[in-house]
This record gives structure tokens, sequence and C-alpha cells, in this order.
């Protein structure tokens, strides 16, 4: 408002008393540079609310058409605190999903602000996302890849809880989550057993190299266990040692287990089986379009028909890998690893002098017949290391 350079609060005074008894308004207004608008609004003031009426009013609107009712906000807050790991998105996709339309991402986000239950979230730095599998395949359909890992063992009531994870690669699919007595190989089998027997086979299963997924010292860092699940017709897929981001999914969702079970010190499988429920049929996923787990996975078409009793090697010789892990060779004891102990391998001539050992699909070395000597493929590799059977 153009007033003249003196206090604006007296200007208006001014004018206002010179209004209530000026017949010539419009000029008045021309004396002072205002509108007839911004006149008539200081007149009105004058005698609605007397001197006090005739200061500045804030210009923030009384309301907003986008303010969220009272009853909205309670409900925001109710479902954030039953799920107090989520973030604002996920949230208002939980109550698209219950109450129809939804107000946007910011306002969910405002709400959380205001009654501190949320933060903003870190911004990762140029070189955070390195470190990724330099090969190895990524899964694009359920059952192509199963990810597996024990959750860092916790206490509760005395005792030990130390969960077995399994887990959908493409659908973000908990298979299982179960509290085991110990992290044996034998312990661990069973529960594979029961699992495979509910979803059917993977095509992989990806894993650390820790026991009893792998070895560190072992021929490929073939353990018992996944020895079992080449036989079966599983491919191996392992992150680099050291390298925990490899499998940075799967850690991530053992994030979750830790700040909403482990947290409140529960160890009991029914816990677990109500977490795992929730986590697979109500909480919606950025990576799968808001979509829960639950509304995508499905069971692997390749059912489980229990262990067979040996492997079989088209086009190529066979040798029983006896107790101590050494097959015989033209006379000569060749040892390849105790965790092929009973089952075959596969011998493929390559030279006259040469021949490759295999395990089902999987390159185990070649054997000089010269010198009787066994290369492995993982110390001085030849070629890939898997290879569809002949």
């Amino acid at each position: 408002m153009p007033w003249r350079k003196i206090e604006p609060m007296e200007q208006r005074i001014e004018f206002a008393l010179k209004a209530m008894g000026t017949l010539n308004f419009r000029a008045l207004c021309q004396e002072y540079g205002i509108s007839p608008k911004t006149g008539y609004k200081w007149k009105e003031r004058l005698l609605r609310g007397g001197l006090d009426g005739m200061v500045e009013e804030s210009r923030r609107p009384r309301s907003s058409p986008q303010q969220l009712p009272e009853e909205a906000v309670c409900e925001i807050v109710r479902l954030k605190l039953a799920h107090v790991a989520w973030g604002p998105r996920k949230i208002r996709e939980l109550y698209r999903r219950r109450h129809g339309e939804v107000a946007s991402e910011s306002s969910f986000k405002r709400v959380l602000e205001q009654v501190g239950l949320t933060q903003k979230r870190r911004r990762r730095r140029r070189g955070d996302e390195a470190g990724r599998l330099s090969k190895g395949r990524r899964a694009g359909a359920p059952n192509e890849v199963w990810t597996v890992d024990f959750k860092g063992w916790w206490r509760s009531w005395g005792k030990r809880c130390e969960p077995l994870t399994v887990r959908d690669e493409h659908s973000r699919y908990v298979l299982e989550l179960r509290a085991m007595d110990n992290a044996r190989s034998e312990s661990v089998r069973r529960s594979f057993e029961r699992l495979f027997e509910r979803a059917g086979l993977p095509q992989a299963i990806r894993s650390d190299n820790g026991s009893p997924f792998a070895s560190v010292h072992g021929l490929l860092g073939l353990s018992r266990l996944s020895v079992w699940w080449v036989a079966l017709g599983i491919e191996l897929e392992r992150g680099r040692p050291g390298h925990p981001q490899d499998n940075g999914a799967h850690e991530r969702m053992h994030l979750d287990i830790s700040r909403e079970i482990e947290a409140l010190a529960q160890s009991d499988q029914e816990t677990m089986d109500v977490w795992r429920q929730t986590f697979n049929y109500e909480r919606p996923h950025e990576s799968l379009g808001m979509r829960c787990p639950g509304e995508i996975y499905c069971a692997s078409k390749h059912k489980y028909e229990g262990t067979p009793e040996d492997l079989e090697y088209p086009q190529m010789c066979s040798r029983r890998v006896s107790a101590q892990g050494a097959i015989k060779l033209d006379g000569q004891v060749l040892f390849l690893s105790k965790a092929l102990a009973g089952w075959s391998v596969g011998l493929k001539p390559i030279t006259e002098q040469t021949m490759e050992v295999w395990f089902g699909r999987l390159r185990l070395g070649e054997v000089d017949l010269a010198t009787s000597n066994f290369f492995r493929a993982d110390i001085r590799p030849k070629k890939t290391a898997i290879e569809p059977l002949l």
C-alpha cells in the first residue's frame, strides 16, 4: 500500500477519521494514494474494532483446503505407532488400502515430523553404492534366486536366538524365519527340506561364505549343505568375502528384524510367524510399486521330490567319493573334498593327458594324468566354473 513515508499506523488512523466525515470519498483516497477498495477496508476496520482494528493483520490463511481432518491425523499416527519402522510412503499406502482416498505423501511426512515419529533420511555419499556383485545372476521372476543367511543372535530370557532367514530375491517374500536351536548343517538341512516341500525348488541360492552354507577352505567353498543343494539341481551364488553389501537387500531385512523383534527381546516362533505374515501381506514395498511380496510370489513349479541316491553323468565316466573325500583314478588316490563324500563325480576327457572333474553342473578342476595331480578350479581356473551337463 503506497502510504507516505511516515508511520503507516498513523496514516491509516488519519485517513479513517477523515473518511467518516468526507463527502468525496474517492478524492480522499486519491489524496492518500490508495484505491477505494483499500480505503473502505480501513474505514470498516475503524468502525468495527476502533484503533486496535487499524493494526496490520497476518496474511496467513486461517485454514488450508488441503489440511487433514483431525480423525485422519489420528489414524496416520495410529498406523505409524503400529509399524514404527515404516516410513511415510508405506504408511500412506497402508492408509490408502484401508480408507480409499488419501492425502499427498508430503502431508504424511509433515504429520509424522510434527509428532516426532520420523526423521529425515541421511543421503548416501558417493562410493556407498560400491561393492556390488561383479558377476552372478539377479532374479527377474519368483524362485530364480533365493537368498539365505543367519540373523545375528540375541538373548531373550536367557535363551540364545539366531533365526534362519530365507527370502525370494525378486518378490522380497520371506520364505522362512525360523528360530533354530543350532546352526549345524543337519539342522539347517531339515529346515530346507520342509521349505522345499512347501515352496518347491529355486533355480539358485545366494549365501555368504560362512558355515554351514559354505566352507572357507573347501573346494569351491563347498560344504555338505551346499553339496546337497547342487545335487538337487540348485545353482550356487555367493557374495564376496567381507562384502555383506553383495546380499544387501537381505541384510536390510535383518535390520527390520532387529528393530521390530530383537529390540523387544522376543525369541518365540509365534512372534516370528506374525512378523513374517505382516511383512509378506501387509507391508508395501517401493521397489514393487507399493505392492506386498505376497501379491507377487508364487510357489516354484520345480517340485521337491526328495534327495536323489546319486548323480548320473551322461557321456562321462564316474567315480564315487570316499568318506575321506577322495577318488581313485588308475590306481592313484586324488583328494577332492570331504563335503562330497558319498556322491559320484564325473570325469570328462579333454586331451590324452587331461580330464575335467565335475560335480553336477560344477566344474571342480582338472586332473593331469601324467602326474596324477589335481588342479582345483578355484585356484587355477581355466574355464567357467558353471556349465550344463552334456
